[in-house]
């Protein structure tokens, strides 16, 4: 009986205590070294990471807490914008990642669509 109550006090003392989630946080940074500051993000679900990509001049990285946050992608003529959500401690560390991600996944679609039209063909 002591074995299983040293036990659940051991079980009970490793069980995180409820905190909140940890984001990075920066506004309109060039790098994404300026974006370390970390945050508790209280009631909020998700950290975010919002990247706009100027014709590769440069970058424009915002990071932060978000409840409502929605991954995105968009193409513009002189640029792109990426939107990517996350939600475990410190997750948003990288704000390059998820635009690597998005290239991928568009790589993979055209190369099933790729395989599909020269299986047709044989």
């Amino acid at each position: 009986m002591k074995a299983f109550l040293i036990l659940l006090l051991g079980a009970v003392l490793c069980l995180d205590s409820g905190s909140s989630l940890k984001c990075y946080s920066c506004t309109s940074q060039l790098s994404n070294s300026n974006c370390k500051k970390e945050v508790d993000c209280n009631d909020k679900t998700a950290c975010k990471t919002d990247v706009i990509r100027v014709a590769g001049f440069f970058n424009l990285i915002s990071k932060g807490c978000d409840s409502s946050c929605q991954s995105q992608y968009q193409d513009f003529s002189v640029g792109s914008r990426n939107i990517s959500c996350c939600s475990s401690d410190l997750c948003n560390v990288n704000a390059a990642g998820s635009v690597r991600c998005s290239y991928g996944m568009a790589a993979g679609i055209a190369a099933s669509v790729l395989w599909s039209f020269l299986n047709n063909r044989l």
